[in-house]
């Protein structure tokens, strides 16, 4: 069999986008390109500005994690890694609490590169510092395809793990604590092989784990309950537009649960910030003969979840709700 195969040609970036500021940085900005971004580092980002000050630099990206709300600043060059990005870098870290910085370019330095991992090593986990390559290639007359490398990235193991404040903390836990940070290492895992849409994020000693859905102030956490033998997925509303955008998903609730395939529990909880839409079964999260099994129903829900939640939050405008004709729940 005669099997004609195509070859790889790499395009210069600067026959495709002349500019930074007026082709790549609107380019990157287009909701499929920062989830390509995003896929790359892990991270579910929702643009928030272009071209946004941070102290006296202006950031070419502003973005938000959607799962914990923290910024992320996008920093962009169509050529090799100079100082004076750098500096830039170090501005925006020093003028931001809590934010996650991501350097583009289309080639890093050594010394550069070494720059970001030292930055990984010496801060603390509010801080992280991603360096991405940024590459062209064809086949033959075929679209042309990009594709981002990643040249430096956080090291979670140093931050986390290989402290030596963790592993005493983790050495104090009590057996329910110990319990819930196994749980999640365990169902990381079997979502990391049995999920194609989902990413979890770093087991903690609690009752929850989180999961983005695409835009800030909406998440999804798998819960477990020892007490009362319960596991369970919450879709969590929060931020000024919390009650308005639950009342809005209450009024379409009919329609979700039938796409859904089961009834939901939806809680308003007016005298609170937050509101959530709730799944729970009876199971027990201390028999772990049978985590293979939860674990099974939690990703299968999650993915529910994130099919029937995922477009209808996309469209919600606050404004659109009006108090009379729809039910306080």
């Amino acid at each position: 069999m005669n099997i004609t195969l195509g070859k790889l040609e790499k395009v210069n970036l600067r026959k495709v986008w002349e500019s930074e500021a007026g082709d790549f940085t609107p380019w990157l900005a287009r909701e499929n390109n920062i989830a390509l971004l995003g896929e790359t580092i892990g991270i579910d980002l929702e643009v928030e500005a272009q071209e946004k000050s941070v102290g006296p630099f202006r950031a070419d990206i502003l973005c938000k994690d959607t799962l914990t709300d923290h910024w992320v600043l996008v920093e962009n060059q169509l050529e090799k890694t100079d100082h004076i990005h750098l500096g830039q870098l170090l501005t925006y870290a020093a003028g931001l609490n809590a934010v996650t910085i991501v350097w583009i370019a289309d080639q890093f330095t050594d010394e550069h590169r070494a720059a970001l991992d030292w930055l990984n090593e010496i801060t603390d986990s509010r801080f992280n510092f991603f360096g991405l390559e940024v590459e062209l290639w064809k086949i033959g007359d075929s679209p042309l395809a990009p594709k981002f490398n990643i040249a430096s990235k956080p090291n979670d193991w140093t931050k986390t793990i290989g402290s030596a404040t963790t592993r005493m903390q983790t050495e104090n836990l009590s057996d329910t604590k110990k319990l819930q940070l196994e749980y999640w290492t365990s169902f990381r895992e079997y979502v990391s092989h049995h999920s194609q849409i989902l990413r979890s994020q770093k087991p903690l000693p609690q009752h929850w784990t989180n999961f983005a859905i695409g835009r800030s102030h909406f998440h999804m956490s798998a819960l477990v309950n020892t007490w009362e033998n319960k596991i369970g997925v919450v879709l969590t509303l929060s931020g000024p537009d919390a009650k308005p955008h639950f009342h809005l998903l209450n009024a379409d609730r009919d329609n979700i649960e039938s796409e859904f395939g089961a009834g939901l529990e939806w809680r308003g909880n007016p005298d609170k910030k937050e509101s959530g839409i709730w799944l729970r079964i009876d199971k027990d999260p201390a028999q772990k003969n049978s985590w293979p099994e939860q674990h099974k129903w939690l990703l299968e829900q999650l993915e529910k979840f994130q099919r029937v939640f995922g477009p209808r939050i996309k469209k919600l405008v606050a404004e659109q709700y009006t108090p009379e004709g729809l039910p306080e729940s």
